[in-house]
């Protein structure tokens, strides 16, 4: 599932493609994938114009000139396209916006995902429940281990938890714990004030040098791009599983918790 260095490319060069350009056409082929009936959805997108890309959690937020917004969450296995229908990837997509000269906005694989219209207090509403952006200025280290001390699970659970932290999920809470040198399973309540201060930096470090590489998505987002999906090969221990460790030549491990998956590497991390 796309996390936060994902959303943050996408939100990037989304921007530098979409932004000021009204929407001449709207195709849905899987209505499932909206929230409103398509006549709605035609009629409130059709000839608005895209003002601002915003990123909240795992969200993309298209900015209409109108009281109405798109947003976006890939889920498991979807991921967007900017182009042409020549040069599309020939997988399935489930709405396409079209902008002038013959450039479209395929939304792909979005059986779990969404593209939904709603308007400014919906937002609000859908966002309330959302923890804090884990790179904001104002997310202090105190703040950090303020939200991770409410939780009673282990620090996987708790990284990952979208009411605690937004945006992070499984590669990036594995990459985080590594770089802190703790067991994503060490239970929360037992984790030192000095080892939530590593934590904070390391989550600083990681997401940072994950969004600079372009996060770790498989498809390119248009033709040329070679910015997305760049930290596949910087990984360190997530999708690692029986490899040697790049710090100590240990075998990382993979294991599970609670369905999720879970890699570290034993000698590393404590």
């Amino acid at each position: 599932m796309p996390e936060l260095p994902e959303m943050e490319t996408y939100k990037s060069l989304l921007t530098q493609s979409v932004v000021g350009m009204p929407v001449h056409s709207v195709e849905i082929r899987r209505e499932r994938t909206i929230n409103v009936e398509p006549d709605q959805f035609t009629e409130h997108v059709i000839g608005r114009q895209i003002t601002q890309i915003r990123r909240r959690a795992k969200h993309i937020v298209f900015h209409l000139n109108a009281p109405y917004v798109l947003v976006v969450h890939l889920m498991l296995g979807g991921w967007m396209y900017f182009g042409s229908a020549d040069d599309v990837p020939k997988h399935e997509s489930q709405v396409i916006l079209s902008f002038a000269g013959g450039r479209k906005l395929f939304f792909q694989g979005l059986r779990l995902g969404y593209l939904h219209l709603l308007t400014y207090p919906q937002l609000e509403e859908k966002f309330r429940g959302l923890g804090p952006e884990p790179l904001a200025d104002d997310f202090t280290e105190a703040m950090f281990e303020k939200v991770l001390r409410r939780k009673r699970g282990v620090l996987k659970t708790a990284l990952v938890d979208q009411h605690c932290i937004a945006g992070i999920g499984n590669c990036y809470s594995d990459e985080i714990c590594y770089e802190a040198g703790v067991l994503p399973l060490r239970r929360v309540q037992d984790v030192p004030s000095t080892t939530i201060s590593a934590l904070y930096r390391a989550m600083h470090a990681v997401l940072e040098r994950a969004i600079s590489f372009g996060g770790y998505m498989e498809f390119p987002f248009c033709q040329g791009d070679e910015l997305t999906g760049g930290y596949n090969d910087h990984c360190l221990v997530y999708d690692r599983g029986n490899e040697p460790c790049l710090r100590c030549g240990h075998l990382v491990i993979q294991t599970s918790h609670q369905k999720r998956k879970v890699f570290y590497c034993p000698h590393c991390q404590h």
